[in-house]
């Protein structure tokens, strides 16, 4: 397949990142052409005037839309590319300058027509950044599932970093408006069309993830909560593997109240378990205080992701009313 290649880039309310983005567009090795389709969701602080700067050196298209989510948006992108093969990024990304040539490379020697892509920090990122990335990344916490190649038989490629093709993307009929969880949702009706998915490590990126502590343990408590609606709509993706978050919370409360009645040795788990993390921590960032805070990260994604997980599965179990009416937070109203 001849690739062309039509990065899909929805932004909302941040001209700075999207500045950063195309910069390091600009320093791709790719030596083909490829496009920059730029889709503004609504936003009240447009970034028309970055995008105009970067006209004369890119192949760039911006368009404006009301607001309606990510997944519409990057719909919205996909339907008005000319590529044939579609990279959706955050605008909270920066690329490597191989980026694309590995893309190219990996799909040349094995297609798929959808990937996904590691995620990693820069060392210009924030303490609180690199914690939070380790959280989002390790194989010890709930992330590092999307970095490993071998940790899982199919790889689900998450939205920050992923390409699929256009015969993909018209077969399956684009993103939903489940928000987040767009993603996994996503994947999960390629597979069930027939289409493969693979990860591609060397086509990693910078995620800058500009979010401080409550709006990190909001945003993984949303994932937690989405999880058990995509577990109802695809039954056969159900794991026993998603109630970790929510047992590990259980567990760690109920190890600190048995202290309280001097029983130690529940606790000396979890003591051993924070031990390593910060090992692993260490050995990965060379930050001592990016290794203390990435417990604390840790925490706040199981605790998070695990509360709204069990929530989420209480009221799907036992309500009659769609998720669409029990959680209308998690759902955008998308432009016809």
């Amino acid at each position: 397949m001849d690739l062309s290649f039509s990065f899909i880039i929805p932004v909302f309310n941040r001209p700075n990142e999207i500045e950063e983005l195309l910069d390091s567009l600009l320093s791709q090795t790719y030596t083909k052409n490829y496009e920059i389709v730029i889709v503004e969701d609504g936003s009240t602080l447009p970034s028309k005037e970055v995008v105009e700067r970067f006209d004369d050196k890119l192949n760039i298209s911006y368009y404006q839309k009301p607001n309606s989510g990510p997944g519409d948006s990057r719909n919205y992108g996909m339907r008005l590319a000319k590529g044939n093969y579609f990279i959706v990024l955050d605008s909270d990304c920066i690329l490597p300058p191989q980026y694309l040539v590995e893309a190219e490379k990996s799909l040349s020697e094995q297609f798929v027509h959808c990937y996904g892509g590691p995620d990693a920090a820069h060392t210009s990122f924030s303490n609180v950044q690199k914690a939070i990335n380790y959280a989002m990344t390790s194989f010890l916490t709930t992330g590092g599932i999307r970095g490993r190649k071998d940790a899982v038989n199919k790889f689900q490629p998450r939205s920050f970093n992923m390409g699929i093709s256009k015969e993909a993307f018209e077969v399956v009929g684009g993103y939903g408006n489940i928000h987040p969880g767009e993603d996994p949702d996503l994947t999960i009706r390629i597979w069930n069309n027939g289409f493969e998915t693979k990860l591609i490590p060397e086509a990693f990126v910078y995620h800058k993830r500009r979010i401080d502590w409550n709006k990190f343990y909001n945003q993984v408590k949303k994932f937690g909560m989405v999880r058990p609606i995509l577990n109802k709509w695809h039954p056969t993706t159900a794991k026993i593997t998603y109630w970790f978050p929510t047992l590990f919370t259980l567990g760690l409360l109920g190890a600190l109240i048995l202290v309280v009645f001097d029983i130690w040795w529940p606790i000396a788990f979890f003591v051993f378990y924070f031990v390593l993390l910060f090992v692993d921590a260490l050995l990965k960032t060379r930050n001592l205080k990016v290794s203390i805070m990435a417990l604390f990260a840790t925490c706040v994604q199981f605790f998070g992701y695990g509360l709204g997980f069990l929530k989420s599965t209480i009221y799907t179990t036992f309500s009659k009313r769609s998720p669409e009416v029990l959680f209308p937070k998690l759902f955008f109203k998308t432009n016809d």
